[in-house]
This record gives structure tokens, C-alpha cells and sequence, in this order.
């Protein structure tokens, strides 16, 4: 077997889905230790790791389409190089489709569903024939500016429309000593933590040791390295009047923007979606902005859910203008097998669903930019991610209502001759806003 100090693995990494997944990706490399070499191409590559989603039907369809385009690519290497690096593929996809996926895709080398992540390293020692390091940090794979804090697994709620629990199982939390540990080394390397789970307000509902939310982010706030503290997926029945206060009195470096998945705002669609949260959406929204008048507001629908009306979806419009969401994300509704939703009787046609889609989006480009708008003449802080690859001198970065993936960017220009630190935080004047992005001067 060879030894450690000898050994390398060229790792060509593709992480595809949401933040949770990026995380689980992270650890997965930083289980390599300091053999894994990353590396931008699979032809480079020992060892090429995709990570799948599984949650949609197109998430479905890229997940399988990376796999294949991967499979056509060792195929060129080998016969251009003589070089066949190994496929990985983990995430959702195989917990979804198992054995079925394996029959079709022969050609892959290494399979990992989600449960199975604390194998990684033995499959991949016997892989290699090359023992693997079990104990090791995450390889962080984000800009040098932000880190996922992943606080819990699974979800135990029963959306009739989601995949999650079927995937991912129900709702687990890693205690809070743990994850404040992995925080603090997380904040050595980059000033900004977005903490995400499936619902982060249900963290440690799972757990009888004494740890909660307000516990996690007093351990997250206490670090002296860390500059914002963004947390993700705060379901509205979990945001409390109890837990907005605390939230208020912790202050810096917690940042007061609220992601909110409401997925509607009509009572009859929600109750017909089986979502915990089935009452009045004003209400959180209007409990929120009691406690913070200032925040910035997230949130995502599902348009053409089966039954929704014409009257629901004018609601949902209403609502939308009334609110005045900073950033607003909407999906089609996928009628996903296994889900309750899929079986009901009234799905609604496709082309309609595409309409409100574009419908919705366009009045939330016109709020966008309006509220964008109000924020020109201003000075704001905004964390610098990297250089523009077109223009030099023009750096892109995030102030604290944008969340990266997600949101807009800001756009800030250096004086000459002068270069921007990735990963700090500077005062920007904002010159310019569009419909999603700002551009300022440093």
C-alpha cells in the first residue's frame, strides 16, 4: 500500500443543488486530506466526485446529464492519454434512484448515497489502494469570502410536494459544541458564516440535551473572527416573536436578513400543500418587520401547484406587491412520484404554469429595482468575492442583504492602481442600481 506522504489524488469536483449539498462535497474532499490536488478538468483528473441533486425533476435531469457528459470524457481521456480517471457520484440522486441508477450507469466507479457519506474514505482507500485520512477539516470550495455552516439533516415535515424526507430522512442536528467548533475554524478562513438546513428554526427540536437555536447563534456570535452571520431556510412557523427578539439582541455580526420558503401566500394552496406553516403569511412577515423595520426579505413560491386558481394565483400576486420582497425566487410546481401532490387529480397545465411564473418574476424585477434604487447616494459594506475576470480594477462582492447563489451582486470599482483584499469588507458608494445588482466606488 502506498504511504500517505507519497500519495496524491487529482480531484476534479462537480457539486451540484443547493448549499447543503456543497457542504457535504467539502467534506467529502477534506476526507483526501493533503493527498487531494484539485484540479479544473477530468482529463487532469485520478478521481473525478459529482455530487448530485435529486429534488426536481430538471435537478434530476442535470444530475444525470453531468454524469453522462463525465462518462464521455474519461472515455476521450482513455483513448487520448491512456489515463482513465474513476467517477464518484454521491448526493441525493443515488438516495433517490439506488440500484435502478447503478444498472443504467455501469461506467461509474464509486457510488455514495447520502447515508453513507462516513464511507468515503474507506471506499475510496480501497479504490486507490491507499489508506485515507478520517479525521480532517473541510476543503472549502466557495469564494474566499463566505463558508456553509450545515446544522442539521434531513427534514420531518410532510410537504405533499417535496422529496426531502424520502431522500434525506427525517430532521437531525449536530449539537451545538460541535458545530461551533467547526464554525471557529471556518472563521479563521473567511468573515462570513450563512448557517443552512433543511429548517433552520427546527434545529435541536430533534435533540434533549439542551442546545436550541438561540443557543447556536449565541456560540456562532461569540467568535471574535467572525464579521456576518447569515442564517438560511427560517420557516415561518418557527419565527417567533421569542426568537426575533433574541435575534435583535444579539445585534452584530448577525445580519437581519430573513429567508423565508412561504412557497405561497394563498391559505387554501397551503393547506392543500401540507405546509406547517398554513395560516395567514402577513402575519410572519408583519412580525418580522416588527422586530427589524429595516430587513431584508427572501422568500420562494411554487406557481401551478395542483388545484392552484387563477383567483389563488392573483393573491399570491397581491401579496408579492404588497410585501415587497428584496429578492423573490419562483419555481413551477414538478409533480415529483412518491409525493402526495403527484396523485391528486387537478394538476395544472404547464404552459399556465410557465405564465405565472413569468408573470410573478416580472412584477418582482420592477420591486427589485425600485428598492435597489433607494439604496444610490448610499454608502454600504460590502464584502469583496473576486476580481472581474472583463474589466481590471472592477471587483464583485455582496453587501448584507445579498446572499451568494442566490441574490444579486455588487459591482465596485478600485482607483487606480490599487487592488481590493478578497475576503474583506469595504465602504462602498453606490453610484448605480438595475433590476438585481448595484455598482459603486470604493
Amino acid at each position: 500500500m502506498n504511504q500517505m506522504s507519497d500519495f496524491v489524488i487529482k480531484v476534479h469536483t462537480v457539486s451540484l443543488g443547493c448549499p447543503k449539498n456543497r457542504v457535504d462535497t467539502e467534506r467529502l474532499l477534506g476526507t483526501l486530506g493533503q493527498a487531494m490536488v484539485p484540479v479544473e478538468s477530468i482529463a487532469e483528473a485520478d478521481l473525478t466526485v459529482i455530487n448530485t441533486c435529486g429534488f426536481i425533476q430538471p435537478a434530476v435531469e442535470e444530475s444525470v446529464n453531468t454524469i453522462l457528459d463525465a462518462i464521455r470524457e474519461v472515455a476521450e481521456s482513455a483513448e487520448t492519454s491512456n489515463k482513465t480517471p474513476l467517477i464518484a457520484v454521491a448526493g441525493c440522486l443515488v438516495s433517490r434512484y439506488g440500484q435502478d441508477l447503478k444498472d443504467e450507469l455501469p461506467e461509474v466507479d464509486l457510488w455514495l448515497n447520502t447515508e453513507e457519506i462516513g464511507l468515503w474514505p474507506e471506499r475510496v482507500s480501497r479504490a486507490f489502494d491507499a489508506p485515507m485520512e478520517t479525521d480532517t477539516p473541510r476543503r472549502l470550495s466557495t469564494a474566499p469570502s463566505y463558508a456553509y455552516l450545515k446544522i442539521s439533516e434531513g427534514c420531518s415535515h410532510n410537504c405533499h410536494f417535496c422529496t426531502i424526507p424520502s431522500i434525506r430522512g427525517p430532521h437531525t442536528s449536530w449539537p451545538v459544541d460541535v458545530l461551533v467548533r467547526e464554525a471557529a475554524e471556518l472563521a479563521k478562513a473567511v468573515p462570513e458564516i450563512i448557517v443552512v438546513g433543511q429548517d433552520s428554526t427546527a434545529y435541536a427540536s430533534d435533540l434533549d440535551n439542551g442546545d436550541n437555536l438561540q443557543r447556536l447563534v449565541s456560540g456562532l456570535a461569540a467568535l471574535s473572527s467572525l464579521q456576518w452571520l447569515r442564517i438560511m431556510y427560517l420557516y415561518p412557523a418557527g419565527l417567533t416573536e421569542k426568537l426575533l427578539q433574541f435575534l435583535k439582541d444579539i445585534g452584530d455580526p448577525f445580519l437581519p436578513y430573513f429567508d423565508i420558503p412561504l412557497q405561497h401566500a394563498h391559505p387554501d394552496v397551503l393547506s392543500s400543500m401540507g405546509r406547517p406553516f398554513a395560516r395567514n403569511p402577513e402575519k410572519v412577515i408583519d412580525r418580522v418587520r416588527s422586530f427589524f423595520p429595516d430587513a431584508a426579505l427572501r422568500t420562494t413560491f411554487i406557481v401551478g401547484y395542483p388545484g392552484e386558481t387563477d383567483a389563488h394565483f392573483d393573491h399570491l400576486m397581491r401579496f408579492a406587491e404588497k410585501t415587497r420582497f428584496h429578492h423573490l425566487g419562483v419555481f413551477p410546481y414538478w409533480a415529483e412520484d412518491g409525493t402526495p401532490a403527484a396523485a391528486m387529480d387537478n394538476q395544472v397545465d404547464d404552459a399556465v404554469k410557465h405564465y405565472r411564473r413569468d408573470a410573478l418574476m416580472e412584477l418582482q424585477g420592477d420591486i427589485s429595482e425600485e428598492i435597489l434604487e433607494q439604496y444610490v447616494g448610499e454608502t454600504l459594506p460590502v464584502l469583496i468575492e473576486r476580481p472581474s475576470p472583463e474589466w481590471p480594477g472592477l471587483y464583485l462582492g455582496r453587501t448584507w442583504f445579498q446572499a451568494p447563489e442566490v441574490d444579486g451582486v455588487t459591482y465596485v470599482s478600485a482607483p487606480p492602481d490599487s487592488e481590493l483584499t478578497l475576503g474583506s469588507i469595504v465602504n462602498v458608494g453606490i453610484e448605480k442600481a438595475d433590476t438585481y445588482d448595484l455598482s459603486g466606488l470604493v
